[in-house]
C-alpha cells in the first residue's frame, strides 16, 4: 500500500479578516496543504506555534500589536521556521521597516499579497503560492539570536582561511535564489571590495519585488546597485541586475543585452543566461559565484564559465538556506571551490592586490 505523504502545516497572520479569507481560499484546494492556524494577531499566532507546529509561517507586514520584523525576530530566536512574507508592497525609500529588513531578520522569501482578480488569474496565484510553500517547507532554518551584527554571524563559523585564485579578472557575476538576498547584503557590506571590478548579479524574487530589493540592497553597500542599461558597458564598483522579467546578456564587446526569450529552468531572468554569456563574452576573465537556492538554475552555467577558463566559487552544503543549485553545480564538478559566506567575502577581499586589466581592453574568447 502506497504511503501518503505527509501535508503541509500552514500557519497565515494578518491583521485582515478579509485577506486570511482569500489566502484560504487560496489554499484550501491543495491536498498537500493544510492550514492549521489562522490569526489575526500576531501574539497569538507566536503563543501557538509550539503546539500547532506549522512547517512554513506565512506572515503579513505591517500589523498592530507586534509588527512583522518583530514577529520574525521572535519566531527565529525561539522556534525557527521557513517564513514567507506575503505583501502588497515594498515600502517607500527610508523606511526601516523595509520587506527586505524582514528577509535579512530572518524570513525566507516573499509573495505578493493577492488582488481583486479573475477566476483563471485567482487560480494561477493559488498554484504558485501553493507551489512555494511546498518548497518552504523543505528549508533549513536554524535559531538567530537578537542583535544588530553581519549577517555573516548566523552562517557557518569557519577557520581563518585565505583564498586567492592567483590571477586577475574583469567582472563578478552572482546568481542566487531561495537566501540569497541575506548572502548577498553579507557579501557586498561596507568594505573595501575591488571597486575596479564591476559586478552582475541575478537573483530570483517574486514579481514586483525587485525594485525594492535592489534599493534595499543599494542602501547596505559602499558599491553602487542598480539595474543594467541595454548597450551600456559594466562599469567598475557597480552592482548590476536585469529589469523584471528579462535576461541579461552580454555582446561580443561586453556590453548588455536584454533578452525577452522563453523562461529557462523556470526563470528569468535566468542565472544559466547571464553566466554562459558571461562564459561566451568574458571568458578567463569571469569570477563567477553561485549562491542558496532551489532548482539547478546557473549550474550548467557555472561550468561553462569553467570550461572557458573562469574562476567558479558555490557556496558551501552547510552554510545554504538550500542547497539546491550550489548542489547540481557542485554534482557537475563546475565549481572551483566550494565556501561558506564568509570565506566567499574573504576571496573578494583578496582580488584587491591581484593585477587588473582595463575593463576595455578585455579580450573575448
Amino acid at each position: 500500500m502506497t504511503q501518503l505523504k505527509k501535508t503541509v502545516r500552514v500557519m497565515l497572520i494578518d491583521d485582515s479578516p478579509v485577506v486570511l479569507h482569500i489566502l484560504k481560499k487560496l489554499l484550501v484546494n491543495s491536498p498537500a496543504i493544510e492550514v492549521v492556524g489562522v490569526f489575526t494577531d500576531g501574539f497569538e499566532a507566536l503563543a501557538s506555534i509550539s503546539t500547532l507546529k506549522p512547517d512554513v509561517v506565512c506572515t503579513d507586514f505591517h500589523m498592530p500589536k507586534i509588527n512583522g520584523l518583530e514577529l520574525i525576530m521572535q519566531i527565529m530566536e525561539t522556534d525557527p521556521k521557513p517564513i514567507l512574507v506575503i505583501s502588497s508592497a515594498v515600502q517607500a525609500e527610508g523606511d526601516e521597516n523595509t520587506i527586505f529588513a524582514l528577509l535579512e531578520a530572518g524570513a525566507v522569501d516573499v509573495f505578493p499579497k493577492p488582488l481583486v482578480q479573475t477566476e483563471e488569474e485567482f487560480r494561477k496565484t493559488g498554484d504558485r503560492l501553493i507551489k512555494k510553500i511546498i518548497l518552504l517547507s523543505g528549508v533549513y532554518t536554524f535559531r538567530r539570536k537578537r542583535k544588530d551584527r553581519p549577517a555573516g554571524d548566523t552562517f557557518e563559523q569557519v577557520q581563518q582561511k585565505e583564498f586567492n585564485p592567483g590571477k586577475s579578472f574583469k567582472i563578478i557575476g552572482v546568481g542566487a535564489s531561495t537566501g540569497g538576498p541575506q548572502v548577498l547584503t553579507e557579501l557586498f557590506d561596507f568594505f573595501s571590495i575591488p571597486q575596479q571590478l564591476p559586478v552582475v548579479c541575478v537573483q530570483h524574487i517574486s514579481e514586483g519585488f525587485i525594485a525594492g530589493f535592489v534599493e534595499w540592497f543599494d542602501r547596505t553597500t559602499s558599491l553602487k546597485v542598480g539595474f543594467a542599461t541595454e548597450g551600456a558597458l559594466p562599469e567598475p564598483g557597480n552592482i548590476y541586475f536585469p529589469p523584471e522579467d528579462t535576461h541579461l546578456k552580454f555582446d561580443k564587446s561586453g556590453r548588455f543585452r536584454f533578452s525577452k526569450s522563453p523562461n529557462i529552468n523556470g526563470h528569468r531572468p535566468s542565472v544559466d543566461e547571464t553566466f554562459n554569456s558571461l562564459a561566451e563574452s568574458y571568458g578567463s576573465g569571469t569570477l563567477a559565484i553561485l549562491l542558496t537556492g532551489m532548482g539547478s538554475d546557473g549550474a550548467q552555467g557555472l561550468l561553462n564559465i569553467k570550461k572557458a577558463g573562469g574562476f567558479t566559487v558555490t557556496q558551501s552544503e552547510k552554510s545554504c538556506v538550500v542547497y539546491g543549485m550550489p548542489k547540481i553545480a557542485d554534482d557537475l564538478g563546475a565549481s572551483d571551490l566550494s565556501l561558506s559566506p564568509l570565506e566567499i567575502k574573504r576571496l573578494l577581499n583578496n582580488l584587491k592586490s591581484l593585477r587588473t586589466e582595463v575593463i576595455d581592453d578585455r579580450t573575448h574568447n
